[in-house]
């Protein structure tokens, strides 16, 4: 024990440091506990005053706080033994997001980073927060585009300069007819109702008579675009290209706003992300998470295509940690003050409660979360939407104890990853906006474009308010940025699934008809599987 001593006291006055009584007993404590071998004693020892040496309060005499800390640090970042296992809790890793709680940051253009506001946030809204909101969406995307290699001056040579694209405004347009420019702003119509794009200067009038061929993408009034185009002398700019901005991945935005706590659950460093990530793909690589959509509950067949599925997980002992379920939970909406339906959509809730409640295992051990959609009734139509009114889910929240209403949209935030729910008839709202360029593209393009297109805007809905009305102080919970580990834009269009800029995004499919259709998310490769149950309905 004596020789053992001697080692730990040589390594640390290496370092400088000298060990007090505590300290020392400490660290010969952990090499029993550990059961280091004589020989191992100094490369172990080593490691921990190295890493004690890192520290920003360490002095000169070992302070045991700050070595305990050390050893916590190694035991929860490092360990991927059984005892790491044991620590890795999915169930306190695990929180559902509601719209309305997401603090909202606003862009600085004076200090060049994100700020909290500092105002209590309602749904009213006002003129000013209508304004901010606006200009968050356009100041997001414009800080991305100026850090984009095509863009920034200081990665290149100054040679090398007189090739990069350098962002002009409208106001800048005056009196250079004749000149080219690229243009970053809104599409928008004007009031004799010509396609224009406006920035914080103005706006200018577009014609598209020369444009052979647009760039990938949904080009919608209220998305934002990179025009390249000539000023000519009626005052307008002849388009020769147009684009969606450049998509910023998500460790790019992290490595710069890691410090910001955007979900409102506390801010997480890199190193802590990435620690997290390999624990997730090592220790839970089964762990899956359903979501369901269009879970049409006047429809006597979804309860049974829910009976199958969760027979199927008993079968199969497999119980997913997660069941996202998004309406419409009706097959036809509801009629305004019709009393005898809204009776009938509670039953349906009810109905729903008792068969999960039926199934004690999974009623017990997973987490259910409804999301609203379009056709169900909350309290506001316009996004985001609240949770489903409580007055029917009384049975539900009695019966499933882990069960989340949501609001539309929401986010899980599990472990690192930060998924995305939104349930809206996405696809069939951008195409019936398209403006100024409406590609011939085939279906699967289609599914890729609307990808490329939610994702390049930052935005889950980027349109003007008059096609969707958006309540302006939290519009932000729409926002896109950083980049989320997975979308879920669950939709009444065909079911996909695609990755993009390391963001998966998919649409689960309608769980509806003979074959029910929906999609298991997998934390540990942060990718989804289409799944399909064949339910013969004269069985029952």
């Amino acid at each position: 024990m004596g020789d053992r001593r001697q080692v730990i006291i040589k390594v640390f006055r290496k370092y400088g440091h000298s060990l007090g009584p505590d300290s020392l007993e400490f660290l010969e404590e952990l090499l029993d506990r550990h059961e280091i071998n004589d020989e191992e004693v100094e490369f172990s020892v080593e490691w921990m005053a190295k890493e004690y040496n890192k520290q920003d309060d360490a002095q000169m005499k070992v302070s045991l706080d700050v070595l305990q800390r050390v050893y916590e640090t190694f035991q929860n970042g490092e360990d991927e033994g059984e005892q790491g296992q044991a620590q890795l809790d999915p169930e306190s890793h695990l929180f559902v997001i509601d719209a309305f709680e997401m603090p909202l940051w606003n862009w600085s253009t004076e200090r060049s980073t994100f700020e909290r506001a500092p105002w209590s946030l309602t749904s009213s809204g006002s003129a000013d927060s209508r304004i901010t909101a606006m200009r968050n969406r356009l100041n997001v995307i414009k800080q991305c585009i100026l850090r984009n290699d095509h863009f920034s001056p200081s990665t290149l040579p100054s040679k090398d300069r007189e090739n990069l694209l350098t962002l002009r405004s409208t106001k800048q347009l005056l009196g250079r007819a004749g000149d080219r420019f690229l243009l970053f702003g809104m599409l928008a119509h004007s009031m004799e109702g010509k396609l224009c794009l406006e920035d914080q200067d103005g706006s200018v009038e577009l014609d598209f008579s020369q444009l052979d061929q647009p760039s990938e993408g949904l080009f919608t009034e209220g998305c934002f675009a990179l025009v390249e185009g000539d000023y000519t002398e009626e005052a307008t700019l002849l388009v020769i290209a147009i684009g969606h901005p450049p998509c910023e991945n998500r460790e790019a935005a992290r490595s710069l706003f890691g410090h910001v706590d955007f979900l409102g659950k506390g801010a997480t460093t890199l190193l802590e992300d990435k620690q997290f990530a390999n624990r997730v793909q090592l220790e839970l690589p089964d762990l899956r998470f359903f979501v369901l959509s269009d879970v049409w509950l006047d429809r006597p067949d979804t309860l049974l295509g829910l009976r199958k599925m969760f027979d199927n997980c008993m079968e199969n002992s497999f119980i997913p940690k997660v069941i996202v379920l998004c309406g419409n939970f009706t097959s036809t909406g509801i009629p305004q003050g019709n009393g005898r339906e809204l009776r009938k959509y509670q039953d349906n809730f009810d109905a729903l409660a008792d068969l999960i409640a039926s199934y004690s295992l999974i009623a017990r051990t997973t987490h259910f979360i409804l999301v609203p959609g379009p056709l169900d009734v909350t309290v506001n139509s316009v996004l985001p939407r609240k949770q489903l009114l409580p007055s029917f889910l009384s049975r539900m929240r009695n019966r499933v104890p882990n069960v989340h209403f949501a609001t539309n949209p929401c986010r899980i935030k599990f472990f690192e990853q930060e998924i995305v729910i939104f349930r809206e008839d996405l696809m069939s709202r951008m195409l019936r906006n398209l403006v100024g360029v409406k590609p011939d593209v085939k279906n699967d393009d289609l599914k890729r474009y609307l990808v490329q297109t939610i994702l390049d805007q930052s935005h889950l809905m980027p349109v003007t308010i008059s096609i969707q009305p958006t309540l302006s102080d939290y519009d932000h919970a729409l926002r896109l940025y950083p980049l989320p580990t997975a979308v879920v834009l669950a939709d009444k269009y065909d079911r996909y699934q695609m990755t993009y800029e390391g963001c998966h995004v998919f649409n689960p499919g309608r769980f509806v008809g003979n074959s029910y259709t929906f999609s298991a998310y997998a934390p540990a490769r942060r990718e989804s599987e289409e799944c399909v149950l064949d339910v013969d309905l004269e069985e029952n």
